[in-house]
């Protein structure tokens, strides 16, 4: 049994100073720190690791350094952000291919120079097909068909979105932007340490179906640190892509080839469902937070309303409580508690349910919910799944030498998506249908309970927690580029990001590496990552009324700042990604 410090049991019950709302009881006091460091536990294993980069001119992070330079270099041949990003996507799919991918979907945030913002929505879609209750069990229960085989998966959008980003903003030729994945596809790329551990983390799943067997685990072992990977057939969908564009890809043979596997396999996705897939230019959610601006992603991510509410709420609390203290951990997971009841139950696809998006990021409602927060933990409302109103993903980010900027979240949703590689086009399928409420009121694969809202409907797309993100200064400029993979954890991430730098004037490295905490109103507890909060906090938490969850670390944030010499690239260090600058 590990040693545990005693107790901290006596808690101030004073109002922080500034607090604009009491709520029903006081809340606890601020407590003395010297800083943001002065809340981490001295056993915190990734204090000053975070990966960086710096240039005077331009910037890419991303989950793969590999995919990155792709991305330095498309900019430095005069391409824009959206070419470097739709180039360092591509690549992803290649080098990355637990969560890069051309078989699953994403979002984009872009950002131009001339100060306009907007969203590009390639999320997957529900086969027309797709029925309510086609994952549940005779008892209701959501089963493993939407996590594992064919069946998970939803209408791939990826190549769509990157096609049209490329179509609407893109300056150099579509092929000219795609010949760095091709040569990564066709002539291979030197495996590192992290990627061959992590095909091998999957090698069981993977191993299941014949195409991911040949492609990934030649001779029965994951290729090698030091070893050169080349995917032959990913290579040539990638060329029908660069030939013909979107029709390369959901018409023709690659469509074929994505027919015959659910053929195979029992899936459900037609040459029709193909056809009939396009990505979607949605307005942004803009948040203004403490004089910033942030631009994120409407439903059907619930990223950007979601993390808005949290924000809203926390901007009541003014100043904040030191970081990594009781006092602030307690407002913090009241806040997102209340955010995540309001997605888990009102947000879905905007096609399907009317989203109460103003309401829900009002100052005024915020003001109202904030009042609610009291001196303890107070208790997730109980679900009402017919109320209305990942494990994998990666994201980079993009600043080029104008000023554009892209944000960008794509996901195959579990590690490798649904294990499937489709034979003879050499990529994987997600298994995204498993973000829908399966069986509404009951939990998915994150834990997370959501509501008809969010229920499986023909055509429709599946609620994510993706949270892509663009920050401006109270000057208007550009600030930070962010954003990362971990499913719903992915909002409070993105969340924690921002507000480190804002609010607790962290440098960029020292924020992305900091301990994170997380509460999605069910299952009822906060999460925290393992060693990084010290024991005394977490006790004073418990004697709050909280469950406290300590698990492993999580994320892999992408972000980039600016600074008075130019752009920072900041990569998580949790995880095997990098960038590149200039």
């Amino acid at each position: 049994m590990a040693f545990r410090r005693p107790a901290l049991v006596v808690l101030t019950l004073a109002l922080s100073a500034g607090c604009s709302s009491p709520g029903p009881g006081a809340v606890p006091a601020p407590a003395a720190s010297a800083g943001p460091a002065a809340g981490i536990d001295s056993a915190w294993a990734y204090r000053g690791r975070s990966r960086v980069v710096d240039g005077a001119t331009a910037a890419v992070v991303s989950g793969s350094p590999i995919a990155s330079e792709v991305g330095r270099d498309i900019l430095r041949a005069g391409g824009n952000a959206v070419d470097a990003a739709v180039a360092v996507g591509f690549a992803l799919a290649v080098v990355h291919p637990e969560a890069g991918n051309i078989g699953g979907g994403g979002f984009m945030v872009i950002r131009t120079a001339d100060g306009k913002a907007r969203t590009l929505d390639y999320r997957e879609a529900a086969p027309a097909r797709a029925t309510r209750a086609m994952y549940q069990n005779q008892r209701g229960d959501p089963t493993e068909l939407s996590v594992t085989g064919a069946l998970s998966a939803g209408v791939p959008g990826s190549v769509a979105g990157l096609v049209e980003a490329h179509r609407a903003l893109g300056r150099l030729p579509l092929a000219r932007v795609m010949e760095p994945a091709i040569r990564l596809a066709e002539d291979g790329f030197v495996v590192d340490s992290f990627r061959s551990r992590s095909i091998d983390s999957d090698r069981e799943r993977l191993y299941l179906f014949a195409a991911s067997r040949a492609q990934f685990l030649p001779g029965g072992e994951a290729p090698a640190p030091g070893s050169r990977f080349a995917q032959p057939e990913l290579g040539r969908t990638l060329e029908a892509i660069r030939d013909s564009g979107w029709a390369g890809f959901y018409r023709g043979r690659v469509a074929d080839l994505i027919a015959q596997e659910m053929e195979r396999d029992g899936g459900i996705i037609s040459r029709e469902d193909l056809a009939a897939y396009h990505a979607i230019w949605r307005d942004p959610i803009a948040i203004q937070y403490r004089g910033n601006t942030i631009y994120s992603m409407p439903p059907s991510s619930s990223g950007g309303i979601t993390m808005g509410e949290i924000l809203n709420i926390v901007e009541g609390f003014d100043p904040l409580p030191p970081f990594g203290s009781a006092a602030l951990i307690h407002r913090e997971a009241e806040a997102m508690r209340r955010a995540f009841t309001d997605r888990n139950i009102k947000l879905g696809d905007p096609a399907f349910v009317q989203v109460p998006t103003a309401a829900l990021l009002s100052k005024q409602y915020a003001a109202t919910l904030r009042a609610q927060i009291g001196p303890r933990a107070s208790e997730t409302p109980k679900f009402d799944p017919s109320a209305r109103s990942g494990s994998w993903t990666t994201h980079y980010s993009v600043v080029d030498a104008e000023g554009n900027a892209v944000s960008c979240s794509t996901t195959l949703n579990n590690s490798y998506g649904s294990g499937v590689t489709v034979a003879g086009a050499g990529f994987l399928l997600n298994d995204e249908m498993d973000d829908f409420a399966t069986s509404p009121g009951k939990p998915n694969m994150y834990g997370l309970v959501q509501g008809d809202a969010n229920a499986i409907a023909p055509g429709k797309r599946m609620l994510s927690a993706m949270t892509p993100a663009i920050v401006l200064g109270p000057d208007g400029k550009l600030l930070m580029v962010v954003g990362t993979p971990g499913g719903p954890r992915i909002i409070t991430m993105v969340y924690h990001v921002i507000s480190n730098v804002l609010d607790h004037h962290m440098s960029l490295p020292d924020a992305v590496a900091a301990p994170r905490m997380h509460h999605q109103a069910l299952p009822d507890e906060i999460e925290v990552e393992r060693n990084g909060f010290r024991p005394a906090t977490l006790d004073s938490l418990r004697a709050m009324g909280y469950q406290i969850r300590e698990r492993g670390h999580w994320g892999d944030v992408e972000a980039i700042i600016r600074t008075p010499s130019g752009w920072r690239g900041v990569s998580d260090p949790r995880y095997g990604g990098g960038g590149a600058a200039y």
